[in-house]
């Protein structure tokens, strides 16, 4: 029996696990959801060899990738190295010229390098980094969503974003951003489709929004 499902992969941000995409629904008559978790690199290892091995887990041919912040620039290096459906980069960036000016300066400066990422069990710290939020309300939550608190793979995904080499934008890409996105602010970026009042974590705070839209861009 063929399966007439179209396949969506969903890639959260860094050190977030699957469960920020707890709230998204999509029919299932016509979806089937599979979710990517991270792994620590290895050592040496660039995003696009740790895009190549990611590809590996995905068991479905031409299917739909959607990445959250730096797993919106994960899946476009993915989409680099197999064919996809479709492409959708949320909370994120589709070139190198849309990080904001602060991250440029790190990465000439290489003060990130400086960043106190040895307190990644710190989760309000975490948060900071993770989703561009000052967290005090709801702690358990984001306990739960940032799971992923190695500190050699935090100082690598600060490293891979602030240096991520990607000219121009893939083609036929489509970009969601939040409105009042704090990580990469729309200001910066170009042919995005614009969420009223979403922040940096809108896949989990606005999931209705992308319930009652995810499917049509999808199928489009």
């Amino acid at each position: 029996m063929t399966d007439n499902k179209t396949h969506v992969y969903l890639m959260p941000g860094m050190a977030a696990n699957s469960s920020i995409f707890e709230g998204i629904k999509l029919p299932e008559d016509q979806f089937t959801c599979h979710t990517l978790e991270w792994f620590v690199p290895e050592k040496g290892m660039d995003l696009e060899a740790y895009a190549k091995k990611m590809c590996k887990k995905i068991n479905e041919p031409n299917p739909v990738l959607l990445g959250v912040s730096f797993g919106g620039m994960l899946v476009q290096e993915m989409a680099k190295i197999m064919p996809v459906r479709k492409l959708i980069v949320v909370s994120s960036v589709k070139s190198k010229h849309e990080l904001p000016k602060r991250m440029i300066f790190a990465k000439y400066t290489k003060v990130h390098k400086l960043l106190p990422t040895g307190l990644v069990n710190n989760v309000e710290l975490l948060a900071k980094y993770a989703f561009g939020e000052t967290v005090t309300k709801r702690l358990h939550l984001y306990e739960k969503y940032l799971s992923v608190r190695d500190k050699y793979y935090i100082d690598w995904s600060i490293d891979q974003i602030v240096n991520w080499k990607q000219e121009t934008p893939l083609k036929n890409t489509i970009h969601i951003q939040g409105e009042k996105d704090a990580v990469f602010p729309p200001s910066h970026i170009k042919d995005c489709i614009l969420v009223k009042n979403g922040t940096h974590t809108m896949i989990i705070h606005r999931a209705r929004w992308f319930n009652e839209h995810l499917s049509t861009i999808i199928l489009e």
